[in-house]
């Protein structure tokens, strides 16, 4: 087993008080912002892997080794296989995300029973 730790403490606490009904929004993000995260890697060139849903490319990003191995399992990579990854602040994964040509989020821990989304920023259309 690999020994490796994320530091993403403050994120996971920063989720289940919003989940409770509880959160502050400024202190989830902050929390985001912070965290390191894993983010699994495609191809030879170790592109950052997102999910395409309805128009909008949602980068994937887990808070620990086992949320990331239940994403790969689910996604039918076998149990003993190796998948890569690399570890971001969420800051850069926002930064990554603002410079995409098409709008782009980060998803966290998609499977687990606390999955947090951080939306693309949308500018609103103008009157007239």
């Amino acid at each position: 087993m690999l020994d490796f730790v994320v530091d993403a403490d403050r994120l996971r606490s920063e989720i289940a008080a919003f989940y409770g009904g509880f959160g502050v929004a400024n202190e989830l993000v902050a929390a985001f912002d912070e965290a390191a995260l894993l983010v699994p890697l495609l191809g030879p060139e170790d592109r950052l892997f997102t999910l395409d849903v309805g128009g909008v490319a949602w980068v994937c990003a887990f808070t620990g080794l086992t949320e990331y191995a239940r994403f790969m399992v689910a996604r039918g990579v076998a149990a003993d296989d190796q998948y890569r990854f690399h570890t971001f602040l969420g800051r850069r994964l926002k930064a990554f995300a603002d410079e995409q040509s098409v709008p782009t989020g980060v998803a966290v821990d998609m499977l687990s029973s606390a999955p947090m989304t951080f939306p693309p920023a949308v500018a609103e259309a103008a009157d007239g």
